[in-house]
């Protein structure tokens, strides 16, 4: 089994945000999201799939055989997905390189942890950004402590991590980056804009300034941001699906992960945080 790296040293130099184990790593993994997860027909896939079938394109080597050509043949919602590194973790610590094909007896448990792993992932990444944050300085210490025990739970037995609450643990998580946040927004003078969980489905939000803003959980589907101003913004769990955030400012701006910014629209104007990559079909 592979040793992951102690992140708990006292004093020790942050986690990068450019940490393999943060980010999906198909090589590594035995194409779990490619059967794990549903697909119902849409304007995200062009098929239905249930959960616990193979993607029929998954090849025997567990590569997508159209991974090239996803968005011309109308699987959209493949090239938004990520699984924060879930997938090579469940394929290659906890079955330790044995695949579902190999041992079909896990398969059904191997496909249902990819959910809740997901999640822990998830929260390690944001963990992992709030520790690299200067004005969170004094909050490093809790969020290591954090960091430590949600990674912990990650390398944990597959009866263990089905039977966790991962609702709490998000939960235990949440007011630690919440403080994180407002230390981090406090940097924008004045007062902030304040739309947490805001519905602004296809709002015209073209050129504003929304420096320091909370867009916690905003729904901001198909809404008009270009040219706006998101600097040091809080966007952890907005809906970005189909945002134009064509020459979009968003240096500095908290808590965005690789996914949302995926199902966005953006071009070679937008300004992202260095940790993320522009996507593709940008």
């Amino acid at each position: 089994m592979s040793q992951q790296p102690d992140r708990t040293t006292h004093g020790a130099a942050p986690p990068a945000l450019d940490d393999p184990g943060l980010r999906a790593d198909c090589a590594n993994c035995f194409g779990l999201c490619c059967v794990a997860l549903t697909f119902s027909a849409s304007a995200d896939f062009p098929v239905d799939k249930a959960a616990g079938e193979p993607c029929s394109h998954l090849r025997t080597d567990f590569r997508c055989s159209v991974h090239r050509e996803l968005r011309p043949r109308g699987y959209q919602g493949c090239t938004v997905y990520d699984c924060f590194g879930a997938g090579q973790k469940i394929s290659r610590i906890t079955y330790a390189g044995q695949d579902w094909r190999q041992a079909p007896h896990t398969a059904d448990e191997m496909f249902a942890l990819l959910p809740v792993v997901r999640q822990l992932q998830e929260l390690l990444r944001y963990l992992t950004e709030a520790l690299t944050l200067e004005p969170a300085r004094a909050l490093h210490g809790e969020l290591r402590a954090a960091l430590a025990e949600i990674e912990q739970l990650t390398l944990a037995d597959p009866a263990t991590l089905l039977a966790l609450d991962v609702g709490a643990r998000r939960a235990a998580v949440n007011p630690l980056l919440l403080r994180t946040s407002e230390l981090v927004r406090a940097q924008v003078k004045g007062r902030k804009k304040n739309r947490r969980g805001a519905d602004l489905f296809g709002a015209r939000l073209k050129g504003a300034d929304l420096r320091g803003a909370d867009l916690r959980g905003a729904y901001l589907i198909a809404a008009d941001l270009r040219g706006a101003d998101l600097r040091l913004a809080d966007l952890i769990g907005a809906d970005l699906r189909d945002t134009d955030l064509r020459g979009a400012d968003l240096t500095g701006s908290i808590f965005l992960v690789q996914p949302q910014v995926n199902a966005a629209r953006g071009d070679t104007d937008t300004r992202l945080p260095p940790a993320l990559v522009r996507p593709a079909h940008w």
